[in-house]
């Protein structure tokens, strides 16, 4: 291995710094170091203090103390897991070890690090030397574990695993943009085309095949040099394609100035021997919207500004270019790149299309592309003046685009400008307004660059396909956008985040395999778990196509829609999805574009605005057209699937027709679709492969080196998926070692366990668990490694160094002792030396002066005794010295000879073995010759198998366009059948209406059904959680026993436990002796609920009545429609006699411009109405000022409407939303009254023919035949008008009955008030006694806010009083009116203000609450006690907002519910509507028996036809099977014959699986073609037996048909023999025209005494308004009463405020209603003085006054009941405010009494049913009613008509008697021109007050559905306290029987003392977090029992925490259980 650089290592290999030291382990141990959350950093180390129950006091690096709970803190790994190089080895998998772990290797710039299967990329921002050639040849050939992390690690082990294990391979590179996604997989191309480059292989033997193909010389800054990399041509070729790819999809952005535009997917090819043979790309995602417009320091694609600044003089020319400044889509002009030059990377561009083999004439024309796309922004379009159409006033740049094209510029102008739509047969020339042209040319823009961009690839890829050497094996390289969460999320954004759940499903999968491969192969026993299936949901939300339509199927589905928008889009989306556990509709946005869904990384929010145009992608076929047909070849090919493309027809068609349209067979496809087709290959691509994942992450958006963003790459984690990993590695056993390090690094934890000698590692591994005492659960024993659940190797860390830290501590002890006696012994031989040298110097002191002493020192060495002595010795030492050389050469030759022996037997198995070899050679060789014949049989066979393979998919692609055939008949014959039951439908009414009913059982099965599948599930849940609970009862009786040896201990703590719990059961008593109190107090309130019933059902029956008077207005409205219908058209048929005179012929002409004028301008036409109204009423002074009076009067009341509308602007936003659905609702029922007016004119039709016929037989009063022609018109339109009338009564009628249904919803709602304060009772009942004293304060505050309040009052009775004497006359009444609107106004803004003032109130008496609580807790219990309630209180508070969260779902899920009952509804109301209108044209289907008859014979002869296509298909599928036998059988003999050394049988093996994959899909295809036939032979019996109970229908129409027939004979034979008499009739009254003058002086009188009774009803209405002023006082004052009463209840507790806001909300619906009833009372006035003035107007006609005063004298007194019934329902309303009040002022003191609430709730429910049957016999009995009364209109119309006939006959007949008086014919033809716009501006003025009623049906539809989503949230709310009630219930005994047990356990075990070996912190704090932390993280349970018990019963079960002891066996929190996660 070529060793790296010192610089090299740095940022590769780890240093042994101070986290390998002992100082640092000891360190981390002393001061039990955390991680604590930290907003600036994330994480930040500190060290625990202290800990006080579920509060721990830590102290951070600075010094300073904190208080953090436990579930906020997180373990930090030992000092040895610092920069650990794979995280999946830390022992504490958490985020803050992560994100520390990833700090420090970037701050030692270490970038890559493992997690796992992930390899985690920080961007460095920085040039590191690690991409030379040295790290490259040191990373060749090494597995993972060798060398450091690195993206060349992940390529090598990617590219071995394909070559060893013949897999498929896939690199998977994500992460935001700048994270450096793009320069990795260029990093991952450059190794492989060093690894694998073919051109290395010419220095080999046997050197690959090259490619054939001659590319240019390579460049000279391309050419290889010495020491660099060599690279062959197809490699060449790679690199060189990504700088064109980067060019035309890469731009600068704000995070980086590179950024890729798209997401591409590289598939490198390799041969058998692991050569690189060719490549292709696939892209995904094209930000095509950026060559158009761009953020303001962002640029568009790289190539524009290329071109732009490198074009030279000839090119520049050649493409019209002109500088950046010219172009509109180049929004901030030049953007310049530092460090980049444009023109020189344009000549880079161009040597890299040259390198790529791209020709001269395409690249002038790809070139030609772009210039295109820039010139076609600087198209300018304005707008006419006259009208909307866009015009090109200078086509320069149109011209411009055309050269460049190759297209005509006309063409080109027209097809943008009048495009040419084919509508029907016929095709039209269509005018775009500007807005529509500029959005064409700008789609085309997009098209074309997507184009050439799509052109481009297939270019590189048909380059980089070496198709002559064939590729064994692929290693793909996916580079794609991570997941995205922006602050506005669009279409591209979900496809992202779409891909990326695919994508981290795939890793969640891929990791899942592999853990249970390492289980399997280790034998462990562990539940597998697909965590690939927790991302489903979500998926399935996007991708599902049906049951229910995902996002995308839905959005596919309503393109093809008619006028479907964004909005119906999203409301079908929160319609289809609103219970779905990942979809939501987002709180804080009241945008009605928004949606929210769920992914893995968080929350995303959508904006679905232009959704639809982006899914479809329209463009102008025109155009497309011209560009298919250009002059450039090039042009022709981007564009030869021009026919494709969603066009202006389609685009037409869906916004203009009723029918959802469909595409053709292989037309277009959405974008949606497509993407997902695309996604869908690559996921099946990539499931295929052994996929590589690697994640890239951004550090800081500063693109500075060295700094991180702790927050921004938490984020980034979380996106990638790397925490979801970690989540799923929790949930394992993911810290792995193998049995002999373990043994080694913690056998010194169980010293005497092993016992000496020899032992195989797993038993002694299996000792030492033992003797450790590890819970089962924390630990598994493998075939060769332990598995370890996290945390428990730091648990043992701890251990360890305890232990370490003893023995160290006993051997220096020992050490010292030694050394310090060495040292005692050491001194006392110096002493001892000391003295004798002592004793010999004083000895010789003596000796040296003593004469003899002298002698003998000198004589001693001339003795020859003693050199004896030593030459003696000499001579033995030498002796000895040679006996030991002697011996040891004896050794030596011994072993010489030993190993020359060894050595020649050696050799000569050597020898005998290098023969075998020679001869195995030799067999090798001959059978290398063999298998290479034996290769060579088998390529042939394998190309004849190729050959069959052909044969067979030419086979069946025959067999499959017959199939598409067989389909496309299919689908006609299907769309043939669905007429066909259609009409069958429309015969068998009644048969559809049991059906119907049925069906409705049906569906309320299934709801049961469902019903019964969630409480299953509920169920299995519970089940699941006791499962978990006795799994940890379990684990605490096994603790328990470890518990005997604390007694001493324990036994004071159970005292001070009795203590307490006596102290609670004196609370206890207390809260119940309250509870008996609230009890009485609720038995109140119970009978003020019956109360409130009783007064309910009166207002139903107000209601009730209410309606029906509407309903008869409703009817006399219509009528007078009718006959101002009746009038226009008699004036119309005067204008036409009056024609045949040329005089008047020209009056005419000026007559119908100015009625066409009118029509153009509506302006125009109301100033032309005021003016010809003054004209038409200048008769008296009188009636000019009664009008001026009345046009002021509308004009005030217009203000006031303004006003109010102001005033409710923000309601209206709130009820938008809901107002979409009935806007669905009401298109429906368009629909239905378009399929109703089909079939009216079909009748029309029917009776023009029976008129014809009746003409013949008329032909004899030849005098008369003119005039009944007339009659028969007048007739036919008036029945048209009464038709529609009536359909419009039947969808009143509708909406009505849903408004009375609903309303019966109302006492659901006030009951439902009442269970959520029974819910909030039992927290209430604990705070009363600490209250009272504060509301007797807040009492007196409200006393004195009542005293200003009628202080208020009695101004207002002043201003009252001053109105009332100025209510004479009409002006100051309606001053009146706005002066007492503007008081509510006032007391409205007083009402909020008041509302303010009682929050600050309830904050003060929180305040004082929780000071009067703390002071409670000081006198009653210590510091300690009330910390832990505290904590307690916590947890409450945080179970409720999980119980909250919860019971928001099951709302969801009950609205979703309540939503089908009313769409069923819904539908038998439209069942019912069909069902008679049917009736009434079913004669029009006689015709159609026969031709259906005709076509279901066809439609057999087809079935027969498709019958025998099956069964040839079936034949030739046997065939294809027996075929496919037979080369299975040939391959199996193939597979048997293959040897070792054999590679090519792995192709077979691949050839084999694909012909199967083959014969299964033709299976497929032949059960799929199965399933057709037996579809269609169903269709055929289903139309048997409709055609025979069509015959039988029909022969029953027919006989109704010819009753009715004759009916109609006969009495149009009466009206002929009337009209004859009238005839006769009309000429006798002649005679009487004076007379009849007389007559209308008289009515003229008649009228003005009218006029004066009018007057009179005025007067009434004052006085009725005055009573209605009083009862608005006294609104007023109850709304004071309520207010206080609403405050004493705020100020009772905190937590019952929120629902005192549901209560509010209801208030201020009521408010609402009651401004609805006061807008009604206000438009039934305006009604009055619009009929008024038609009264006025009419007078001036002569025939009809007598008729239109006795019918407006009935409307006035119709309208003025109608007044009294608003007075009367204004009253009720008030009545209700104030009896909600009350019940507001009743919730403070109100305690539930469960079983008898919920009995006479239920009979309450009993009587609401009872109720609703009642009302919906009465609305039967209504519309009963509203048909006789139809009928018996359209009698007295008919009347009227024969009267009006008879005076249009008498005008006539004087016409045309006085015909010579021209003078007064003229002045008549003024006056009845006049009086004609008169009608028509009436019959306008009518539509408008009918569109007045119906935007205030809306409204009251819209309060009723907020009051039953009121009612259906509180009743949920209701059922699910009461079931968290009963389970709380359930949960406490269980806790109170787990709490006897542990203390009787603890007192039997009382007996064995000793010294306590296992101290657990606390409960909360062991593992499982004693019962409470597992049974709250697991389950609900915990939560519902802190609801009903609060904090007293918490602290009942949890003991207290002692202090925090220093052991270290106790499992820590995080490695209880996996379900802590």
């Amino acid at each position: 291995m070529a060793d790296p650089a010192p610089d090299d290592g740095k940022c590769l290999f780890l240093e042994n710094d101070f986290r390998n030291s002992g100082v640092a382990q000891a360190d981390w141990a002393a001061k039990k170091m955390v991680w604590v959350p930290s907003e600036r950093e994330g994480f930040e180390q500190a060290s625990i203090k202290e800990e006080k129950g579920d509060e721990v006091v830590v102290e951070l690096p600075n010094g300073q103390k904190v208080t953090v709970t436990k579930d906020d803190i997180q373990k930090m790994n030992p000092p040895k897991f610092s920069k650990v190089e794979d995280m999946a080895a830390l022992t504490f998998l958490n985020e803050a070890s992560v994100l520390h772990n990833l700090r420090e290797r970037y701050f030692s710039s270490l970038i890559y690090t493992y997690s796992g299967l992930f390899c985690v990329v920080v961007n460095p921002y920085k040039m590191l030397p690690i991409y030379s050639e040295k790290i490259i040849e040191m990373y060749k050939g090494k597995k993972r574990h060798e060398v450091p992390p690195h993206i060349y690690s992940i390529t090598d082990n990617a590219y071995r695993n394909m070559m060893q294990d013949r897999e498929d391979q896939s690199i998977l590179c994500t992460g935001e943009s700048g994270a450096g996604k793009t320069e990795n997989t260029k990093k991952v191309i450059q190794y492989l085309a060093v690894v694998a480059s073919s051109h290395k292989g010419k220095k080999d033997a046997n050197p690959p095949p090259q490619p054939q193909q001659q590319q240019p010389p390579a460049p000279p800054q391309q050419q290889q040099q010495p020491g660099s990399l060599a690279y062959g041509e197809l490699e060449k070729q790679l690199l060189q394609a990504n700088p064109i790819l980067e060019a035309f999809g890469n731009a600068k952005t704000i995070k980086n100035d590179n950024s890729s535009r798209f997401g591409k997917f590289i598939k490198l090819n390799f041969d058998v021997t692991g050569y690189l043979v060719g490549a292709n790309i696939d892209t995904y995602l094209l930000e095509k919207s950026r060559c158009i417009r761009q953020a303001v320091t962002e640029r568009a694609f790289h190539i524009f500004y290329y071109m732009v600044a490198g074009a030279k003089d000839k090119t520049r020319e050649e493409l019209l270019l002109e500088d950046f400044g010219s172009y509109r889509f180049l929004v901030s002009g030049h953007v310049e790149i530092p460090g980049q030059e444009d023109d020189e990377m344009f000549d880079e561009t161009l040597q890299a299309m040259e390198i790529m083999g791209f020709s001269e004439e395409e690249r002038i024309g790809m070139f030609k592309v772009v210039s295109t796309v820039l010139q076609l922004g600087n198209i300018k379009f304005e707008k006419e003046r006259s009208s909307e159409q866009a015009t090109m006033p200078d086509n320069t740049a149109a011209q411009k685009v055309c050269h460049l094209q190759g297209i005509n510029v006309t063409d080109f102008t027209r097809a943008v400008l009048t495009p040419r739509i084919k509508v029907g047969r016929e095709v039209v020339q269509k005018a775009q307004t500007k807005q529509q042209a500029d959005f064409a040319t700008e789609a085309l823009a997009k098209a074309m660059y997507e184009r050439l961009f799509r052109w481009i690839l297939a270019r590189v890829n048909k380059t980089l396909d070496k198709s002559k050497r064939q590729s064994c094996s692929f290693l793909g390289i996916l580079d794609i956008a991570g997941f995205e969460i922006f602050e506005d999320n669009s279409f591209e954004q979900l496809c992202i985040n779409y891909t990326n759940e695919r994508l981290q499903q795939l890793f969640n999968h891929t990791m899942f395999i592999l853990e249970q491969e390492e289980y399997k192969r280790e034998g462990i026993q562990w539940s597998f778990i697909d965590f690939g299936l927790d991302l489903q949901p979500c998926i399935e939300l996007i991708e599902r196509p049906n049951n229910p339509p995902g996002i995308l199927a839905l959005l596919d589905e309503e393109c093809w829609f008619p006028k479907a928008t964004d909005i119906s889009f999203v409301d079908k989306l929160l319609n289809t999805h609103t219970g779905h556990v990942k979809f939501s509709k987002p709180k804080q946005h009241k945008d009605k574009l928004m949606f929210t869904v769920m992914h893995y990384a968080g929350k995303v929010d959508y904006n679905a605005a232009n959704w639809l145009t982006k899914n479809m992608d329209p463009l102008n076929d025109n155009v497309t057209t011209l560009l298919s047909n250009s002059s450039s070849n090039f042009i022709q090919d981007l564009w030869k699937d021009a026919d494709r493309v969603v066009g202006l027809e389609t685009m037409t068609k869906m916004s203009e027709s009723s029918v959802p349209t469909k595409s053709k067979k292989g037309m277009f496809r959405t974008v949606g679709q497509l993407y997902k087709e695309s996604l869908g290959k690559l996921m099946t691509t990539l499931h295929n492969t052994q996929p590589n994942f690697v994640r890239c992450i951004i550090p800081n958006h500063e693109k500075r080196a060295g700094k991180m963003d702790s927050n921004l790459v938490l984020e980034q984690l979380r996106c990638n998926g790397v925490l979801e990993g970690i989540r799923i590695c929790r949930q394992g056993f993911p810290n792995r070692i193998v049995f002999q390090e373990f043994r080694q690094r913690y056998e010194i934890l169980a010293a005497n366990a092993i016992p000496k000698g020899f032992m195989d590692g797993k038993q002694a591994c299996c000792l030492m668990v033992k003797h450790l005492d590890l819970d089962p659960n924390l630990f598994r024993i493998g075939q060769s490694k332990m598995f370890f659940r996290t945390g428990v190797l730091a648990q043992l860390e701890e251990e360890r160094d305890i232990k370490l830290t003893v023995v160290i501590i006993a051997f220096q002890a020992q050490a010292r002792g030694f050394l310090a006696r060495k040292a005692f012994s050491k001194r006392q031989q110096q002493l001892s030396a000391m003295k004798v040298i002592q004793r010999n110097c004083a000895c010789y002191l003596k000796l040296k002066n003593w004469q003899w002493w002298r002698l003998f020192t000198k004589v001693k060495p001339l003795l020859q005794v003693t050199r004896q002595e030593e030459e003696m010795g000499q001579k033995d030492e030498e002796l000895k010295a040679a006996k030991e050389v002697a011996e040891k050469s004896e050794a030596e030759l011994k072993d010489i000879t030993q190993k020359h022996t060894q050595l020649m037997e050696e050799r000569a198995q050597l020898e005998s073995k290098l023969q075998a070899e020679t001869e195995l050679c030799a067999e090798a060789e001959e059978m290398r010759v063999r298998l290479e014949a034996k290769k060579q049989e088998l390529e042939e066979v394998l190309h004849e198998m190729e050959a069959r393979l052909e044969e067979e998919e030419e086979r069946s692609n025959s067999l499959l366009q017959e199939k598409k055939e067989m389909e496309q008949q299919l689908q006609l014959m299907e769309s043939h059948i669905a007429e066909e039951e259609d009409a069958l439908q429309q015969l068998q009414l009644d048969k559809v209406a049991v059906e119907g009913k049925v069906k409705k059982l049906e569906e309320d099965v299934l709801l049961m059904d469902d019903q019964n599948n969630k409480l299953q599930k509920e169920r299995k849940l519970l089940e699941e959680r006791m499962a978990d609970m006795s799994s940890n009862l379990a684990e605490e009786e096994e603790k328990s026993k470890n518990l005997g040896k604390l007694k001493s201990k324990h036994e004071s703590m159970i005292s001070e436990l009795e203590l307490r719990m006596k102290k609670e059961e004196k609370g206890r008593l207390d809260t119940e002796k309250a509870k008996r109190k609230v009890e009485a107090e609720l038995a109140d309130l119970q009978e003020q609920c019956a109360d409130l019933q009783a007064q309910l059902a009166e207002l139903r029956a107000q209601l009730a009545a209410k309606e029906d008077e509407l309903q008869a207005t409703l009817a006399r409205l219509e009528e007078e429609s009718n006959h101002h219908g009746a009038a226009v058209k008699r004036i119309r048929e005067l204008e036409a006699l009056l024609s045949e005179l040329q005089e008047d012929l020209e009056a005419e002409r000026v007559a119908r411009g100015k009625t066409e004028a009118a029509r153009r301008d509506l302006g125009e036409e109301l100033n032309a109405l005021r003016t010809e109204l003054d004209d038409s009423l200048d008769t008296t002074a009188a009636q000019q000022e009664l009008r001026a009076r009345r046009e002021q009067e509308v004009a005030m009341l217009k203000k006031a409407m303004e006003e109010e509308g102001r005033s409710h602007e923000a309601q209206i936003q709130d009820l938008r939303q809901k107002h979409s659905q009935s806007v669905e609702d009401l298109s429906e029922q368009l629909e239905q009254a378009k399929r109703v007016r089909a079939g009216l004119e079909k009748a029309k039709q029917a009776l023009e023919k029976e008129s014809a016929d009746l003409s013949g037989d008329l032909r004899s009063l030849a005098s008369a035949k003119q005039d009944v022609e007339h009659k028969k018109k007048k007739v036919e339109g008036q029945l048209n008008d009464l038709h529609t009338r009536f359909n419009e009564s039947e969808r009143q009628r509708t909406e009505l009955g849903e408004r009375v249904s609903k309303m019966t919803l109302e006492l659901d709602s006030v009951t439902g008030l009442l269970n959520e304060a029974e819910g909030k009772g039992i927290k209430l009942s604990k705070d009363v006694s600490s209250l009272s004293s504060q509301l007797q304060d807040a009492q007196e505050l409200l006393s004195e806010e009542t005293r200003q309040k009628l202080n208020v009052s009695g101004r207002l009775r002043q201003m009252e009083e001053d109105r009332n004497s100025l209510m004479e006359q009409l002006e100051e009444e309606t001053e009146n009116k706005r002066a007492v609107e503007r008081q509510v106004s006032s007391l409205n803004m007083q009402l909020s203000d008041y509302k303010k003032k009682l929050d600050e109130l309830s904050g003060a008496v929180e305040l004082l609450e929780e000071g009067k609580k703390r002071l409670q807790r000081e006198l009653e219990a210590s510091n300690s006690e009330y910390e832990e309630k505290a904590s307690a209180y916590d947890k409450v508070e945080k179970s409720r907002g999980r119980m909250q969260q919860e019971l928001e779902d099951v709302l969801m899920d009950l609205d979703s519910q309540r939503q089908l009952v009313s769409n069923l509804e819904k539908k038998q109301k439209k069942f019912d509507q069909m069902l008679a209108e049917e009736r009434s044209v079913s004669c029009k289907f006689a015709e159609e028996r026969d031709r259906a008859e005709a076509e279901a014979r066809e439609k057999e002869t087809r079935v027969l036809a498709l019958a025998r296509a099956l069964e040839e298909n079936q034949g030739a599928l046997e065939e294809a099977e027996k075929i496919m036998k037979t080369l299975r059988v040939e391959m199996e003999d193939l597979v048997s014959s293959k040897d070792d050394v054999g590679k090519n049988v792995h192709d077979l093996e691949k050839a084999k699986r694909g012909l199967e994959a083959i014969v299964e899909e033709m299976r497929t295809q032949m059960d799929e073609l199965e399933d057709e036939l037996q579809v269609a032979e169903d269709a055929k019996l289903r139309l048997e037996v409709n055609g025979q109970a069509m015959r039988a229908q029909h022969e029953r129409d027919v006989q109704a048909r010819d009753d009715m027939g004759e009916e109609k004979r006969k009495q149009l034979l009466k009206q002929v023999r009337e009209l004859e008499a009238e005839l006769e009739e009309e000429r006798k009254q002649r005679g009487q025209v004076l007379a009849g003058k007389k007559k209308l002086e008289g009515e003229m009188k008649d009228m003005e005494d009218q006029l004066e009774a009018t007057s009179r009803g005025r007067d009434e209405s004052v006085k009725q308004l005055r009573k209605f002023q009083g009862q608005v006082k006294d609104l007023q004052r109850e709304l004071d009463d309520s207010r206080a009463a609403q405050k004493e209840a705020l100020t009772s507790a905190r937590e019952s405020e929120r629902r005192t806001k549901v209560m509010e909300a209801d208030v201020v619906q009521l408010h609402e209603m009651l401004a609805a009833a006061e807008r009604a009372r206000k438009q039934a006035e305006v009604e009055r003085d619009e009929l008024h003035e038609e009264l006025a107007s009419n007078s001036s006609g002569k025939s009809l006054l007598s008729d239109e005063k006795r019918r407006l004298d009935t409307k006035i007194n119709q309208l003025e009941e109608e007044l009294d019934e608003e007075q009367a329902n204004v009253e009720s309303l008030n009545e209700r405010l104030r009896k909600s009040q009350q019940l507001v002022e009743q919730l403070g003191a109100e305690l539930a009494a469960e079983r008898s609430s919920s009995q006479t709730k239920e009979g309450s429910r009993q009587q609401l049913e009872r109720q609703n049957r009642e009302l919906k016999a009465k609305l039967q009995e209504t519309e009963g009613q509203g048909r006789s009364k139809l009928k018996s209109s359209i009698t007295a119309l008919e009347v009227k008509l024969r009267e009006a006939e008879e005076q249009l006959e008498i005008e006539s007949r004087e016409r045309q008697a006085n015909a010579k008086n021209l003078r007064q014919k003229e002045k008549k033809l003024k006056d009845l021109t006049i009086q004609m716009e008169d009608e028509r501006k009436q019959a306008q003025q009518y539509k408008d007050q009918a569109e007045k009623g119906n935007v205030r049906v809306k409204q009251l539809k819209h309060q009723l559905e907020e009051a039953e989503e009121e009612a259906q949230r509180v009743v949920a709310a209701r059922r699910k306290l009461q079931r968290e009630l009963d389970e709380a219930s359930e949960a406490n005994d269980g806790l109170n029987r787990e709490l006897s047990s542990l203390r009787s356990k603890l007192r039997r075990g009382g007996g064995s003392g000793g010294e306590a070996s296992f101290v657990s912190p606390s409960p909360r704090s062991s593992g499982g977090g004693g019962g409470m932390r597992s049974f709250g993280m697991g389950a609900s349970a915990s939560r519902r029992n802190a609801i009903k018990e609060n904090s007293l019963e918490l602290q009942e079960y949890e003991p207290p925490s002692p202090s925090p002891p220093a052991c270290s066996c106790s499992p820590p929190p995080d490695a209880c259980s996996p379900d802590d996660e």
